[in-house]
């Protein structure tokens, strides 16, 4: 059935996701957050600027008054940076109504409330149902047609199969799942271990310190997904080792292109000028720290790294640091035994 819908934000992914459902057969209005920006893709009909070589059907409508924008969308796509969901669902939220649906496709923690990005536009608008899109997701290869598989949770059934068949083509296919916690902790905290990935490669060191970070990073993220309520078979999944994979071994990953610069000397206010772009990891940091305190949960990586970003640690001493702790069984008790399972509330 083909839907009215909104992406608000032209950057990479919300211009991927954007072609993707306009090919699929939607009617599709891809909001720009600057006049500026809304003309240079209206006369080049590329974004040249994160997605060149990519082209934006006509069919596509540009626009930048949000207003306009959410006018008789049934669909509300959000692909804006997470640090700014709050201030733009206030915008927004005088404009969306009932029946309309807010699909979030950003990846992040807010850091002063340390709610996921549902939860603020829960807060924000609570007339509309929310759901989230998650999992291994290049916009660079999505834009292209690249074979990809993501998730939609929600707390409703019926919302999570609605958007599923908005989005599913040949080419993207879309699970469902009703851990919505476990979903969006999966992948926000996946840009922060992603970020120390990068710092690995930047020093130089090898696979085997790789394979070791991203398998105990997980333990981590893992670890606080249940602690506040996920499903550990999400944790499994595409919105949990799936994201983190991808994220952590492909150049196409801004957090693990930040990473790398830092692990080569440069300081996080250098290497994020030469990114470029927004890098959720380091948004999401402080965020995933405060929350392992706040629920008693050991997260060593994710300590090391906020001593790297924000307190002058040596990405070399972090290392040493972690290869040193306290001898310890892989299957600490607190690790094993997780039987907590999320099913729809609406079933």
């Amino acid at each position: 059935m083909t839907q009215n819908v909104a992406v608000m934000g032209a950057g990479s992914w919300g211009t991927a996701l954007a072609i993707l459902l306009s090919k699929n057969g939607h009617n599709v209005t891809l909001w720009c957050y600057q006049e500026e920006e809304r003309i240079m893709l209206e006369k080049s009909r590329e974004n040249l600027s994160y997605l060149p070589g990519v082209l934006i059907p006509n069919n596509i409508h540009l626009t930048s008054d949000y207003e306009e924008a959410l006018l008789d969308k049934k669909i509300i796509v959000i692909t804006i940076p997470s640090k700014f969901i709050r201030s733009n669902m206030e915008k927004f939220s005088p404009y969306l109504k009932e029946d309309q649906i807010i699909v979030n496709a950003s990846k992040g923690l807010e850091n002063d409330t340390l709610l996921t990005m549902s939860q603020v536009i829960s807060e924000v608008v609570p007339q509309c149902a929310v759901a989230v899109l998650s999992g291994p997701s290049h916009a660079e290869e999505v834009a292209r047609d690249i074979p990809t598989a993501c998730v939609i949770s929600s707390k409703s059934k019926k919302v999570a199969e609605l958007v599923q068949d908005v989005f599913m083509t040949p080419k993207f296919r879309v699970y469902t799942n009703p851990d919505l916690i476990g979903v969006e902790l999966g992948g926000a905290l996946k840009n922060v271990i992603a970020l120390a990935a990068g710092i690995v490669d930047g020093l130089g060191f090898g696979d085997n310190t790789k394979a070791a970070l991203m398998t105990r990073g997980m333990v981590e993220i893992t670890r606080l997904g249940v602690a506040m309520g996920g499903d550990i078979q999400t944790f499994n999944g595409l919105s949990g080792i799936g994201d983190l994979i991808v994220t952590c071994t492909s150049m196409h990953s801004r957090n693990r292109r930040a990473g790398i610069l830092i692990g080569q000397g440069k300081s996080l206010k250098e290497a994020l000028k030469e990114v470029q772009m927004v890098v959720e990891g380091v948004h999401s940091a402080k965020a995933a720290y405060a929350l392992s305190k706040k629920y008693n949960v050991e997260m060593p990586i994710i300590r090391q790294i906020i001593e790297v970003l924000f307190e002058g640690k040596s990405p070399k001493e972090a290392v040493v640091d972690l290869m040193l702790r306290d001898k310890r069984s892989e299957h600490q008790k607190e690790d094993i035994h997780w039987t907590h399972s999320v099913s729809w509330k609406d079933e």
